[in-house]
This record gives structure tokens, C-alpha cells and sequence, in this order.
């Protein structure tokens, strides 16, 4: 009896070493940008890593942020993020040749976008804002395209809002502060943090001047999707998850948001409020958003023709409608 239960022993103890020698399952490495840091419909990302949710789908995301879409396209281009949360517009560069399609929509028409202008400029109207310089992130933006969006729903075909490329909120508070522009269209709540430091003022938001649109969509690389469609599932489903936890827990999605983006709780309360609304919950690609968003590509001189449906995003990690 003796030596079969040391025998016994023996064998067990065998196993346990063995078992510790294999490692856990890793999770799969997903290097994920941000097209820019400070807005707050972005900040997902950062909700779903912290509440544990992305890893629970077997995901370790690396996070990244830009200067703006254009920037978000060159590191997708130059292999250095493998998905992209971007502007809708921004599929205007998978028709220039980006290695990248869209792989589901994020977010609908733009209600989380307003202008805003200087605080101590005589500008509180949208026709004040005619013949003003506006920064934007970057050529072919979204934010572009709200400020072509507005002169044309006004009529302005001259004389009406420029927009100029000046990348984030830095170099836009820098340029307003010394005059060179005297406003900037970005994420609506950053301009009620500004507007409560009596910096900017917010004008309008976006969605009047837009009835459908895509306004967020997630990029991923070719080779992604080719060879890694698994870890793009895991990652639209825990995308997915965490807006439906952000919709049943506010208080702690403003509590993390907040800290992420820098921005006062009270504010982000009353994006939350304004916002929460705009996500997707399924990544469907709506038919009619589409069709605004190829005819913004002519209207902002981004491509000569209207591209095909499968040269901008693909429908595989989406349900058919």
C-alpha cells in the first residue's frame, strides 16, 4: 500500500508541474488608434479596457490616439495599428489605395460634433460665422466636412466658412488665442468645457446640417481581416458589450471618461446625456448614411468619382439587413 501511494504521490505531483509549465492561454495582441485623443465618443476603448470587458474576449488591446483621420490612415497604411476608429469620411481613403476597409459603423449622424468660435468675439449666430476661419483636424475630416456641410445648407457658395487644418485642441486653442482662426468645429464637449472657462463658445452642433450620415466607423487592415477575422469579431463584440454597460451604468462611465479625456464629471454628464445615443449597437453600415457620406467624398474634393460599396468596408463582421 506504501509504494503505490507514493507512486500515486508521485504522479500527482508530476501532473501539477506539467500544468504549470504550460502557460495560460495568451491573449491576443490588437493595436488599436484613436483617429483623435479628446473625444469622447472614442473613449469606449478605454471603458471596455478597464472594466476588464476586451479581455474577457481574449484581448489585449494596445492603444494609440492621433491628430486626426489623415494621420489614423498613414498608420494604418505603414502597419502600424491593426484597427482604426475613425470618421466616415475617412473611407474616402480606402479609395486611394489605404490597405484598410471599414468593418462595421460605429456611430450615426453627428450630434456629439458642434462649432465653436473665441469667446470674446462678436460670433453667437450661425451667420456670424460667415467669412470665418474654422480649424479642423484634418483635410477630408469629418470636421472638414461639417464646415463645407453648413456653407452649403446656408447657400454660401462664397465669402462663407474656411476651414483650416490645425490637428488637435492644442494647436486650435494656441490659434484662436492669437487670432489666426476664430473658432474650430471638433467634439461637442470639449467645446462646454472651454465655453464654462469663458474660452469658446459653442455656436451649433452638427446635426442640424446633417439628416443621415456615418459619422464613426472602425477600420481594419487587409491583412487583418485576411488572416486574423477572429481577433476583428472579439473586438466588435467587446466593443459592443461595453456600450451596453455604458448605457446600464453612467456613473461610473462618467467617472472613467472624465479622467480619460481630462474633462470636468459635470461635463461629461451632459455629453453622456446629449451622446450615449449615437452608438451603434450592431456596427450595420446604414444604406442612406452611405450614400451621404460618398457624395461628401465629391463635395470635399476627396475623390473625382463615387467609389463601390466594397472599396470602402466590408459587411462580413456585421448582420445582413
Amino acid at each position: 500500500m506504501p509504494q503505490k501511494f507514493n507512486a500515486a504521490l508521485r504522479w500527482a505531483a508530476a501532473v501539477v508541474l506539467v500544468s504549470l509549465a504550460v502557460p495560460a492561454s495568451a491573449a491576443e495582441k490588437l493595436r488599436v488608434g484613436k483617429a483623435v485623443p479628446f473625444a469622447w465618443t472614442f473613449t469606449p476603448l478605454d471603458v471596455g479596457m478597464q472594466t476588464g470587458i476586451f479581455a474577457k474576449h481574449g484581448l489585449e488591446i494596445e492603444a494609440s490616439a492621433f491628430g486626426g483621420d489623415a494621420r489614423m490612415q498613414q498608420a494604418l497604411s505603414a502597419d502600424g495599428i491593426d484597427i482604426g476608429i475613425g470618421s466616415g469620411p475617412g473611407m474616402a481613403f480606402m479609395a486611394k489605395g489605404v490597405p484598410a476597409k471599414g468593418v462595421a459603423a460605429m456611430a450615426g449622424v453627428p450630434r456629439n460634433m458642434a462649432v465653436m468660435a473665441d469667446y470674446n468675439k462678436p460670433i453667437r449666430s450661425v451667420d456670424d460665422l460667415r467669412g470665418k476661419k474654422l480649424g479642423v483636424t484634418t483635410v477630408g475630416s469629418l470636421t472638414d466636412w461639417i464646415g463645407k456641410r453648413i456653407n452649403a445648407k446656408n447657400g454660401w457658395s462664397t465669402n462663407g466658412i474656411t476651414t483650416v487644418p490645425i490637428g488637435g485642441m492644442q494647436p486650435a486653442r494656441a490659434a484662436i488665442k492669437t487670432g489666426q482662426l476664430d473658432g474650430y468645429i471638433g467634439a461637442l464637449e470639449s467645446g462646454y468645457e472651454l465655453e464654462e472657462n469663458k474660452e469658446w463658445r459653442v455656436i451649433t452642433s452638427a446635426a442640424p446640417y446633417v439628416d443621415h450620415f456615418i459619422t464613426h466607423v472602425f477600420f481594419g487592415r487587409e491583412e487583418l481581416i485576411a488572416k486574423r477575422p477572429d481577433a476583428v469579431r472579439a473586438f466588435l463584440k467587446g466593443w459592443f458589450e461595453t456600450i451596453a454597460f455604458m448605457k446600464a451604468n453612467k456613473d461610473k462611465t462618467v467617472e472613467i471618461t472624465s479622467k480619460v479625456i481630462n474633462v470636468s464629471p459635470s461635463v461629461i454628464s451632459r455629453a453622456y446625456d446629449e451622446q450615449i445615443g449615437i452608438f451603434s449597437t450592431d456596427g450595420v453600415f446604414d444604406p442612406k448614411g452611405v450614400e451621404v457620406l460618398k457624395q461628401s467624398f465629391i463635395e470635399m474634393g476627396l475623390l473625382k468619382e463615387i467609389p463601390d460599396d466594397k472599396v470602402m468596408f466590408t459587411t462580413q463582421f456585421v448582420p445582413v439587413k
